[in-house]
């Protein structure tokens, strides 16, 4: 196993696995021929709440005749830095893919990073399917080379139940009446370029802004679990964002 990152150098290897799956679009998704040879293809990604892994897949798809053989995969997500591409951070995810029986809260995560997808979820042929990550092999430069464990992959739900019933509704609202908000988090504690920004999920930890192809994600600066915890944090870091959009340079 590779060396850990020493822990004086602020650096958070499970952390970064997070942000990476967070950030996601698309990945390479590796599964097994049916003579047990490596198969791999480019799929579209979104996280659920937990952040663990979710796709459509077409049952016509030949990854999908194999996860049907067997559910073993490995998953490979990046920061997809335009020019400088082995410089970015990367994370190899080895874990089993499951069918989700209750689509609601995928389908709707997933349409909300690929409205594309909308056009095609509901074909009988496609279904949502959800990775549960063993471990993660994380390259995010010199000396940041390291493996991580499953439960480290993932964000804690435990008592957040009013949190994700109040989500999807708490995302429509910053989207329709707070979208100043939205532009500051992105542009102000973000760092991100002037865009349409809007938020397209919200957990525990934080949140993640889209505009066009891109996706940022905000951490929180402490785990909130409930409607109100998340409503004070919302409004916490949009008084933060605006108070250093007030102190930036002309």
């Amino acid at each position: 196993m590779p060396a850990a990152p020493r822990p004086e150098d602020g650096f958070q290897p499970a952390a970064a696995v997070r942000r990476l799956l967070r950030e996601a679009r698309t990945g390479a998704l590796a599964t097994l021929d049916e003579d047990g040879a490596p198969y791999a293809s480019l799929v579209q990604v979104a996280p659920l709440n937990d952040g663990s892994p979710v796709f459509l897949l077409s049952g016509l798809a030949r990854h999908t005749r194999n996860l049907g053989r067997d559910p073993r995969v490995s998953l490979l997500v990046d920061e997809h830095r335009h020019g400088d591409e082995l410089q970015g951070a990367r994370a190899s995810l080895k874990g089993r893919i499951e069918r989700i029986a209750d689509t609601g809260t995928a389908r709707r995560r997933f349409l909300a990073r690929h409205p594309d997808a909308e056009g095609f979820a509901d074909f009988a042929d496609f279904a949502f399917y959800r990775l549960m990550p063993h471990s993660a092999h994380l390259v995010a430069g010199f000396g940041r080379i390291t493996d991580v464990e499953g439960p480290e992959l993932l964000t804690e739900l435990a008592e957040a139940d009013e949190l994700l019933a109040a989500e999807a509704g708490a995302v429509a609202h910053m989207n329709a009446d707070h979208a100043d908000a939205v532009q500051l988090y992105a542009m102000q504690l973000l760092g991100a370029g002037p865009g349409e920004w809007r938020m397209i999920g919200i957990d525990p930890e934080g949140c993640e802004l889209m505009a066009g192809l891109d996706v940022r994600r905000l951490a929180f600066p402490r785990r909130v679990t409930s409607a109100r915890g998340m409503r004070e944090m919302l409004v916490e870091l949009a008084n933060a964002a605006r108070g250093a959009s007030i102190d930036s340079p002309q």
